[in-house]
């Protein structure tokens, strides 16, 4: 193995690469300007054609590190070129969307297999002339087996998070998935970790690999207060909802993986009442400035966003950040959380991540030092104290107008003073009251289960449909179905 230390590039664009025009394109329609440390070191060893280990603690910017060089080889003679395996079905998907936005003017089809979608779909689409896969280590075993994909020699085979697929027990699917790869292959291998077996493994599949190390070498803000909580999947929406309707957030981002998530969350938060609008990458530019300059205007309150549209986006008075799903690597959680606690303000980030995320989370945790703490979703019992309180302050705080003294002397002899207080409170209270179901999420005991040995209880089972909090400060107030 070539333990060959990259020297540090100068700052410089990808320009500097050599890479396709084609895919330049890409890079700056996705809104990447400067290569990141992985990049710099594995983009030139990946276009010179060496096999590649590339040890980075938190994958940070990993795919365009290995996807920029391999895609910039493919030569579209037909067949899967390139095969990127990964340890779960979010991260293949995550990939994927990232490897299309990259490949986007070169002519590049992508295709992601893993279990949960009809295998026959997937093996047509692969079929249809996919040049680059995306896959879990099962799925593909599935398919290698079925000999449905047509012809499947890809010359560039990558092992995204391969410690990832150690600890998940993948080693032994790994090895005999190479049992049907051709064996003249270039092949990159990616781990934040080097554990024994990863290295036996890589003596196995590598041929006199370069071999490259860096961190992150970044960390999270001081003044953000960090918090994570563990629902399950199906609970996402219910959680994000309770917690904005309990932090109250004066402007926030929630952070969302894909346009179509973006979108359908969007359009729940403006059928419960919030102030929100959807920024994706899919929107054209005028209709991206134009949902930004409102955003900073105060027009409206909650921005649902992807990763890359929000690339650079810099909003003053962002009080919380909320990552729907956790991140894709290290580099985009400090990017997300970073768009709060400006200008030595305070700020909160809350992330939902379900007990399959729970690993990958920890790696974030370690990698950028965050003093991130573990909360339970407030039960629907805390959410009507929390309303019951914020509303006896106000009215303590209401000043006693003209017309209200003008109200009670009306209503003199016809109702008493304390029934009187009753339904007026009563006519306030109903314009706030807390619904859905009671628990969202895990509790403390099922989260140090998940911390202690790596799995837990499953979350309680919480409604599927959207839940159906208060009005947001603004919104219009009365019944809604």
């Amino acid at each position: 193995m070539n333990k060959r230390p990259v020297a540090d590039a100068p700052i410089a664009g990808f320009e500097q690469f050599g890479l396709a025009p084609s895919i330049i394109k890409g890079l700056q329609e996705a809104g990447f300007i400067t290569p990141s440390p992985i990049q710099t070191q594995a983009i030139p060893v990946v276009l010179a054609g060496h096999d590649l280990i590339a040890q980075a603690q938190t994958g940070t910017g990993k795919t365009a590190a290995f996807g920029l060089g391999a895609m910039s080889q493919l030569d579209h003679k037909g067949g899967v070129e390139m095969l990127v395996i990964t340890p779960t079905r979010e991260l293949a998907s995550q990939v994927a969307d990232e490897l299309f936005r990259l490949g986007k003017y070169a002519d590049i089809k992508t295709v992601a297999a893993y279990g949960g979608q009809s295998i026959s779909r997937q093996a047509e689409l692969i079929r249809r002339g996919a040049q680059v896969l995306v896959a879990t280590p099962g799925r593909l075993l599935d398919h290698l087996r079925a000999k449905r994909m047509g012809k499947f020699a890809p010359k560039i085979v990558i092992l995204d998070e391969a410690d990832e697929m150690l600890d998940m027990g993948f080693i032994k699917d790994l090895e005999l998935i190479f049992e049907f790869l051709p064996k003249t292959r270039q092949t990159l291998l990616f781990s934040a970790t080097m554990p024994p077996a990863i290295q036996k493994l890589a003596q196995s599949i590598l041929k006199d690999p370069i071999q490259i190390q860096t961190s992150a070498g970044s960390t999270t803000s001081k003044d953000i207060i960090q918090r994570y909580y563990v629902i399950g999947e199906h609970e996402r929406t219910d959680a994000v909802v309770r917690l904005m309707e309990f932090e109250e957030p004066d402007k926030s981002i929630i952070f969302c993986r894909t346009k179509r998530e973006t979108e359908a969350l969007c359009l729940s938060l403006a059928g419960l009442g919030f102030g929100a609008r959807a920024l994706h990458g899919d929107m054209d530019q005028n209709q991206r400035e134009a949902s930004i300059k409102a955003y900073k205007k105060g027009e409206f309150e909650v921005l649902v966003a992807t990763d890359i549209a929000a690339r650079g986006l810099d909003v003053t008075g962002i009080t919380h950040v909320f990552n729907y799903h956790l991140p894709f690597d290290t580099e985009s959680y400090i990017h997300r959380i970073g768009r709060t606690a400006r200008a030595g303000k305070k700020g909160v980030a809350i992330t939902l991540v379900n007990a399959r995320e729970y690993r990958s989370l920890e790696r974030i945790k370690h990698a950028t030092g965050a003093d991130m703490q573990a909360e339970e979703v407030p039960t629907l019992k805390n959410m009507e104290q929390s309303l019951d309180a914020k509303l006896v302050q106000s009215i303590l705080d209401q000043p006693v107008r003209q017309a209200a003294a003008r109200i009670i002397k009306t209503l003199e002899g016809q109702i008493e003073l304390e029934d009187l207080a009753a339904r007026a409170v009563s006519m306030l209270a109903s314009q706030a009251e807390a619904s859905g179901p009671d628990q969202i999420g895990m509790k403390f005991a099922q989260i140090q289960a998940l911390q202690e040995k790596g799995g837990a209880p499953s979350p309680s089972k919480g409604r599927k449909r959207p839940f159906k909090g208060k009005p947001r400060r603004g919104a219009a107030r009365g019944k809604r179905d």
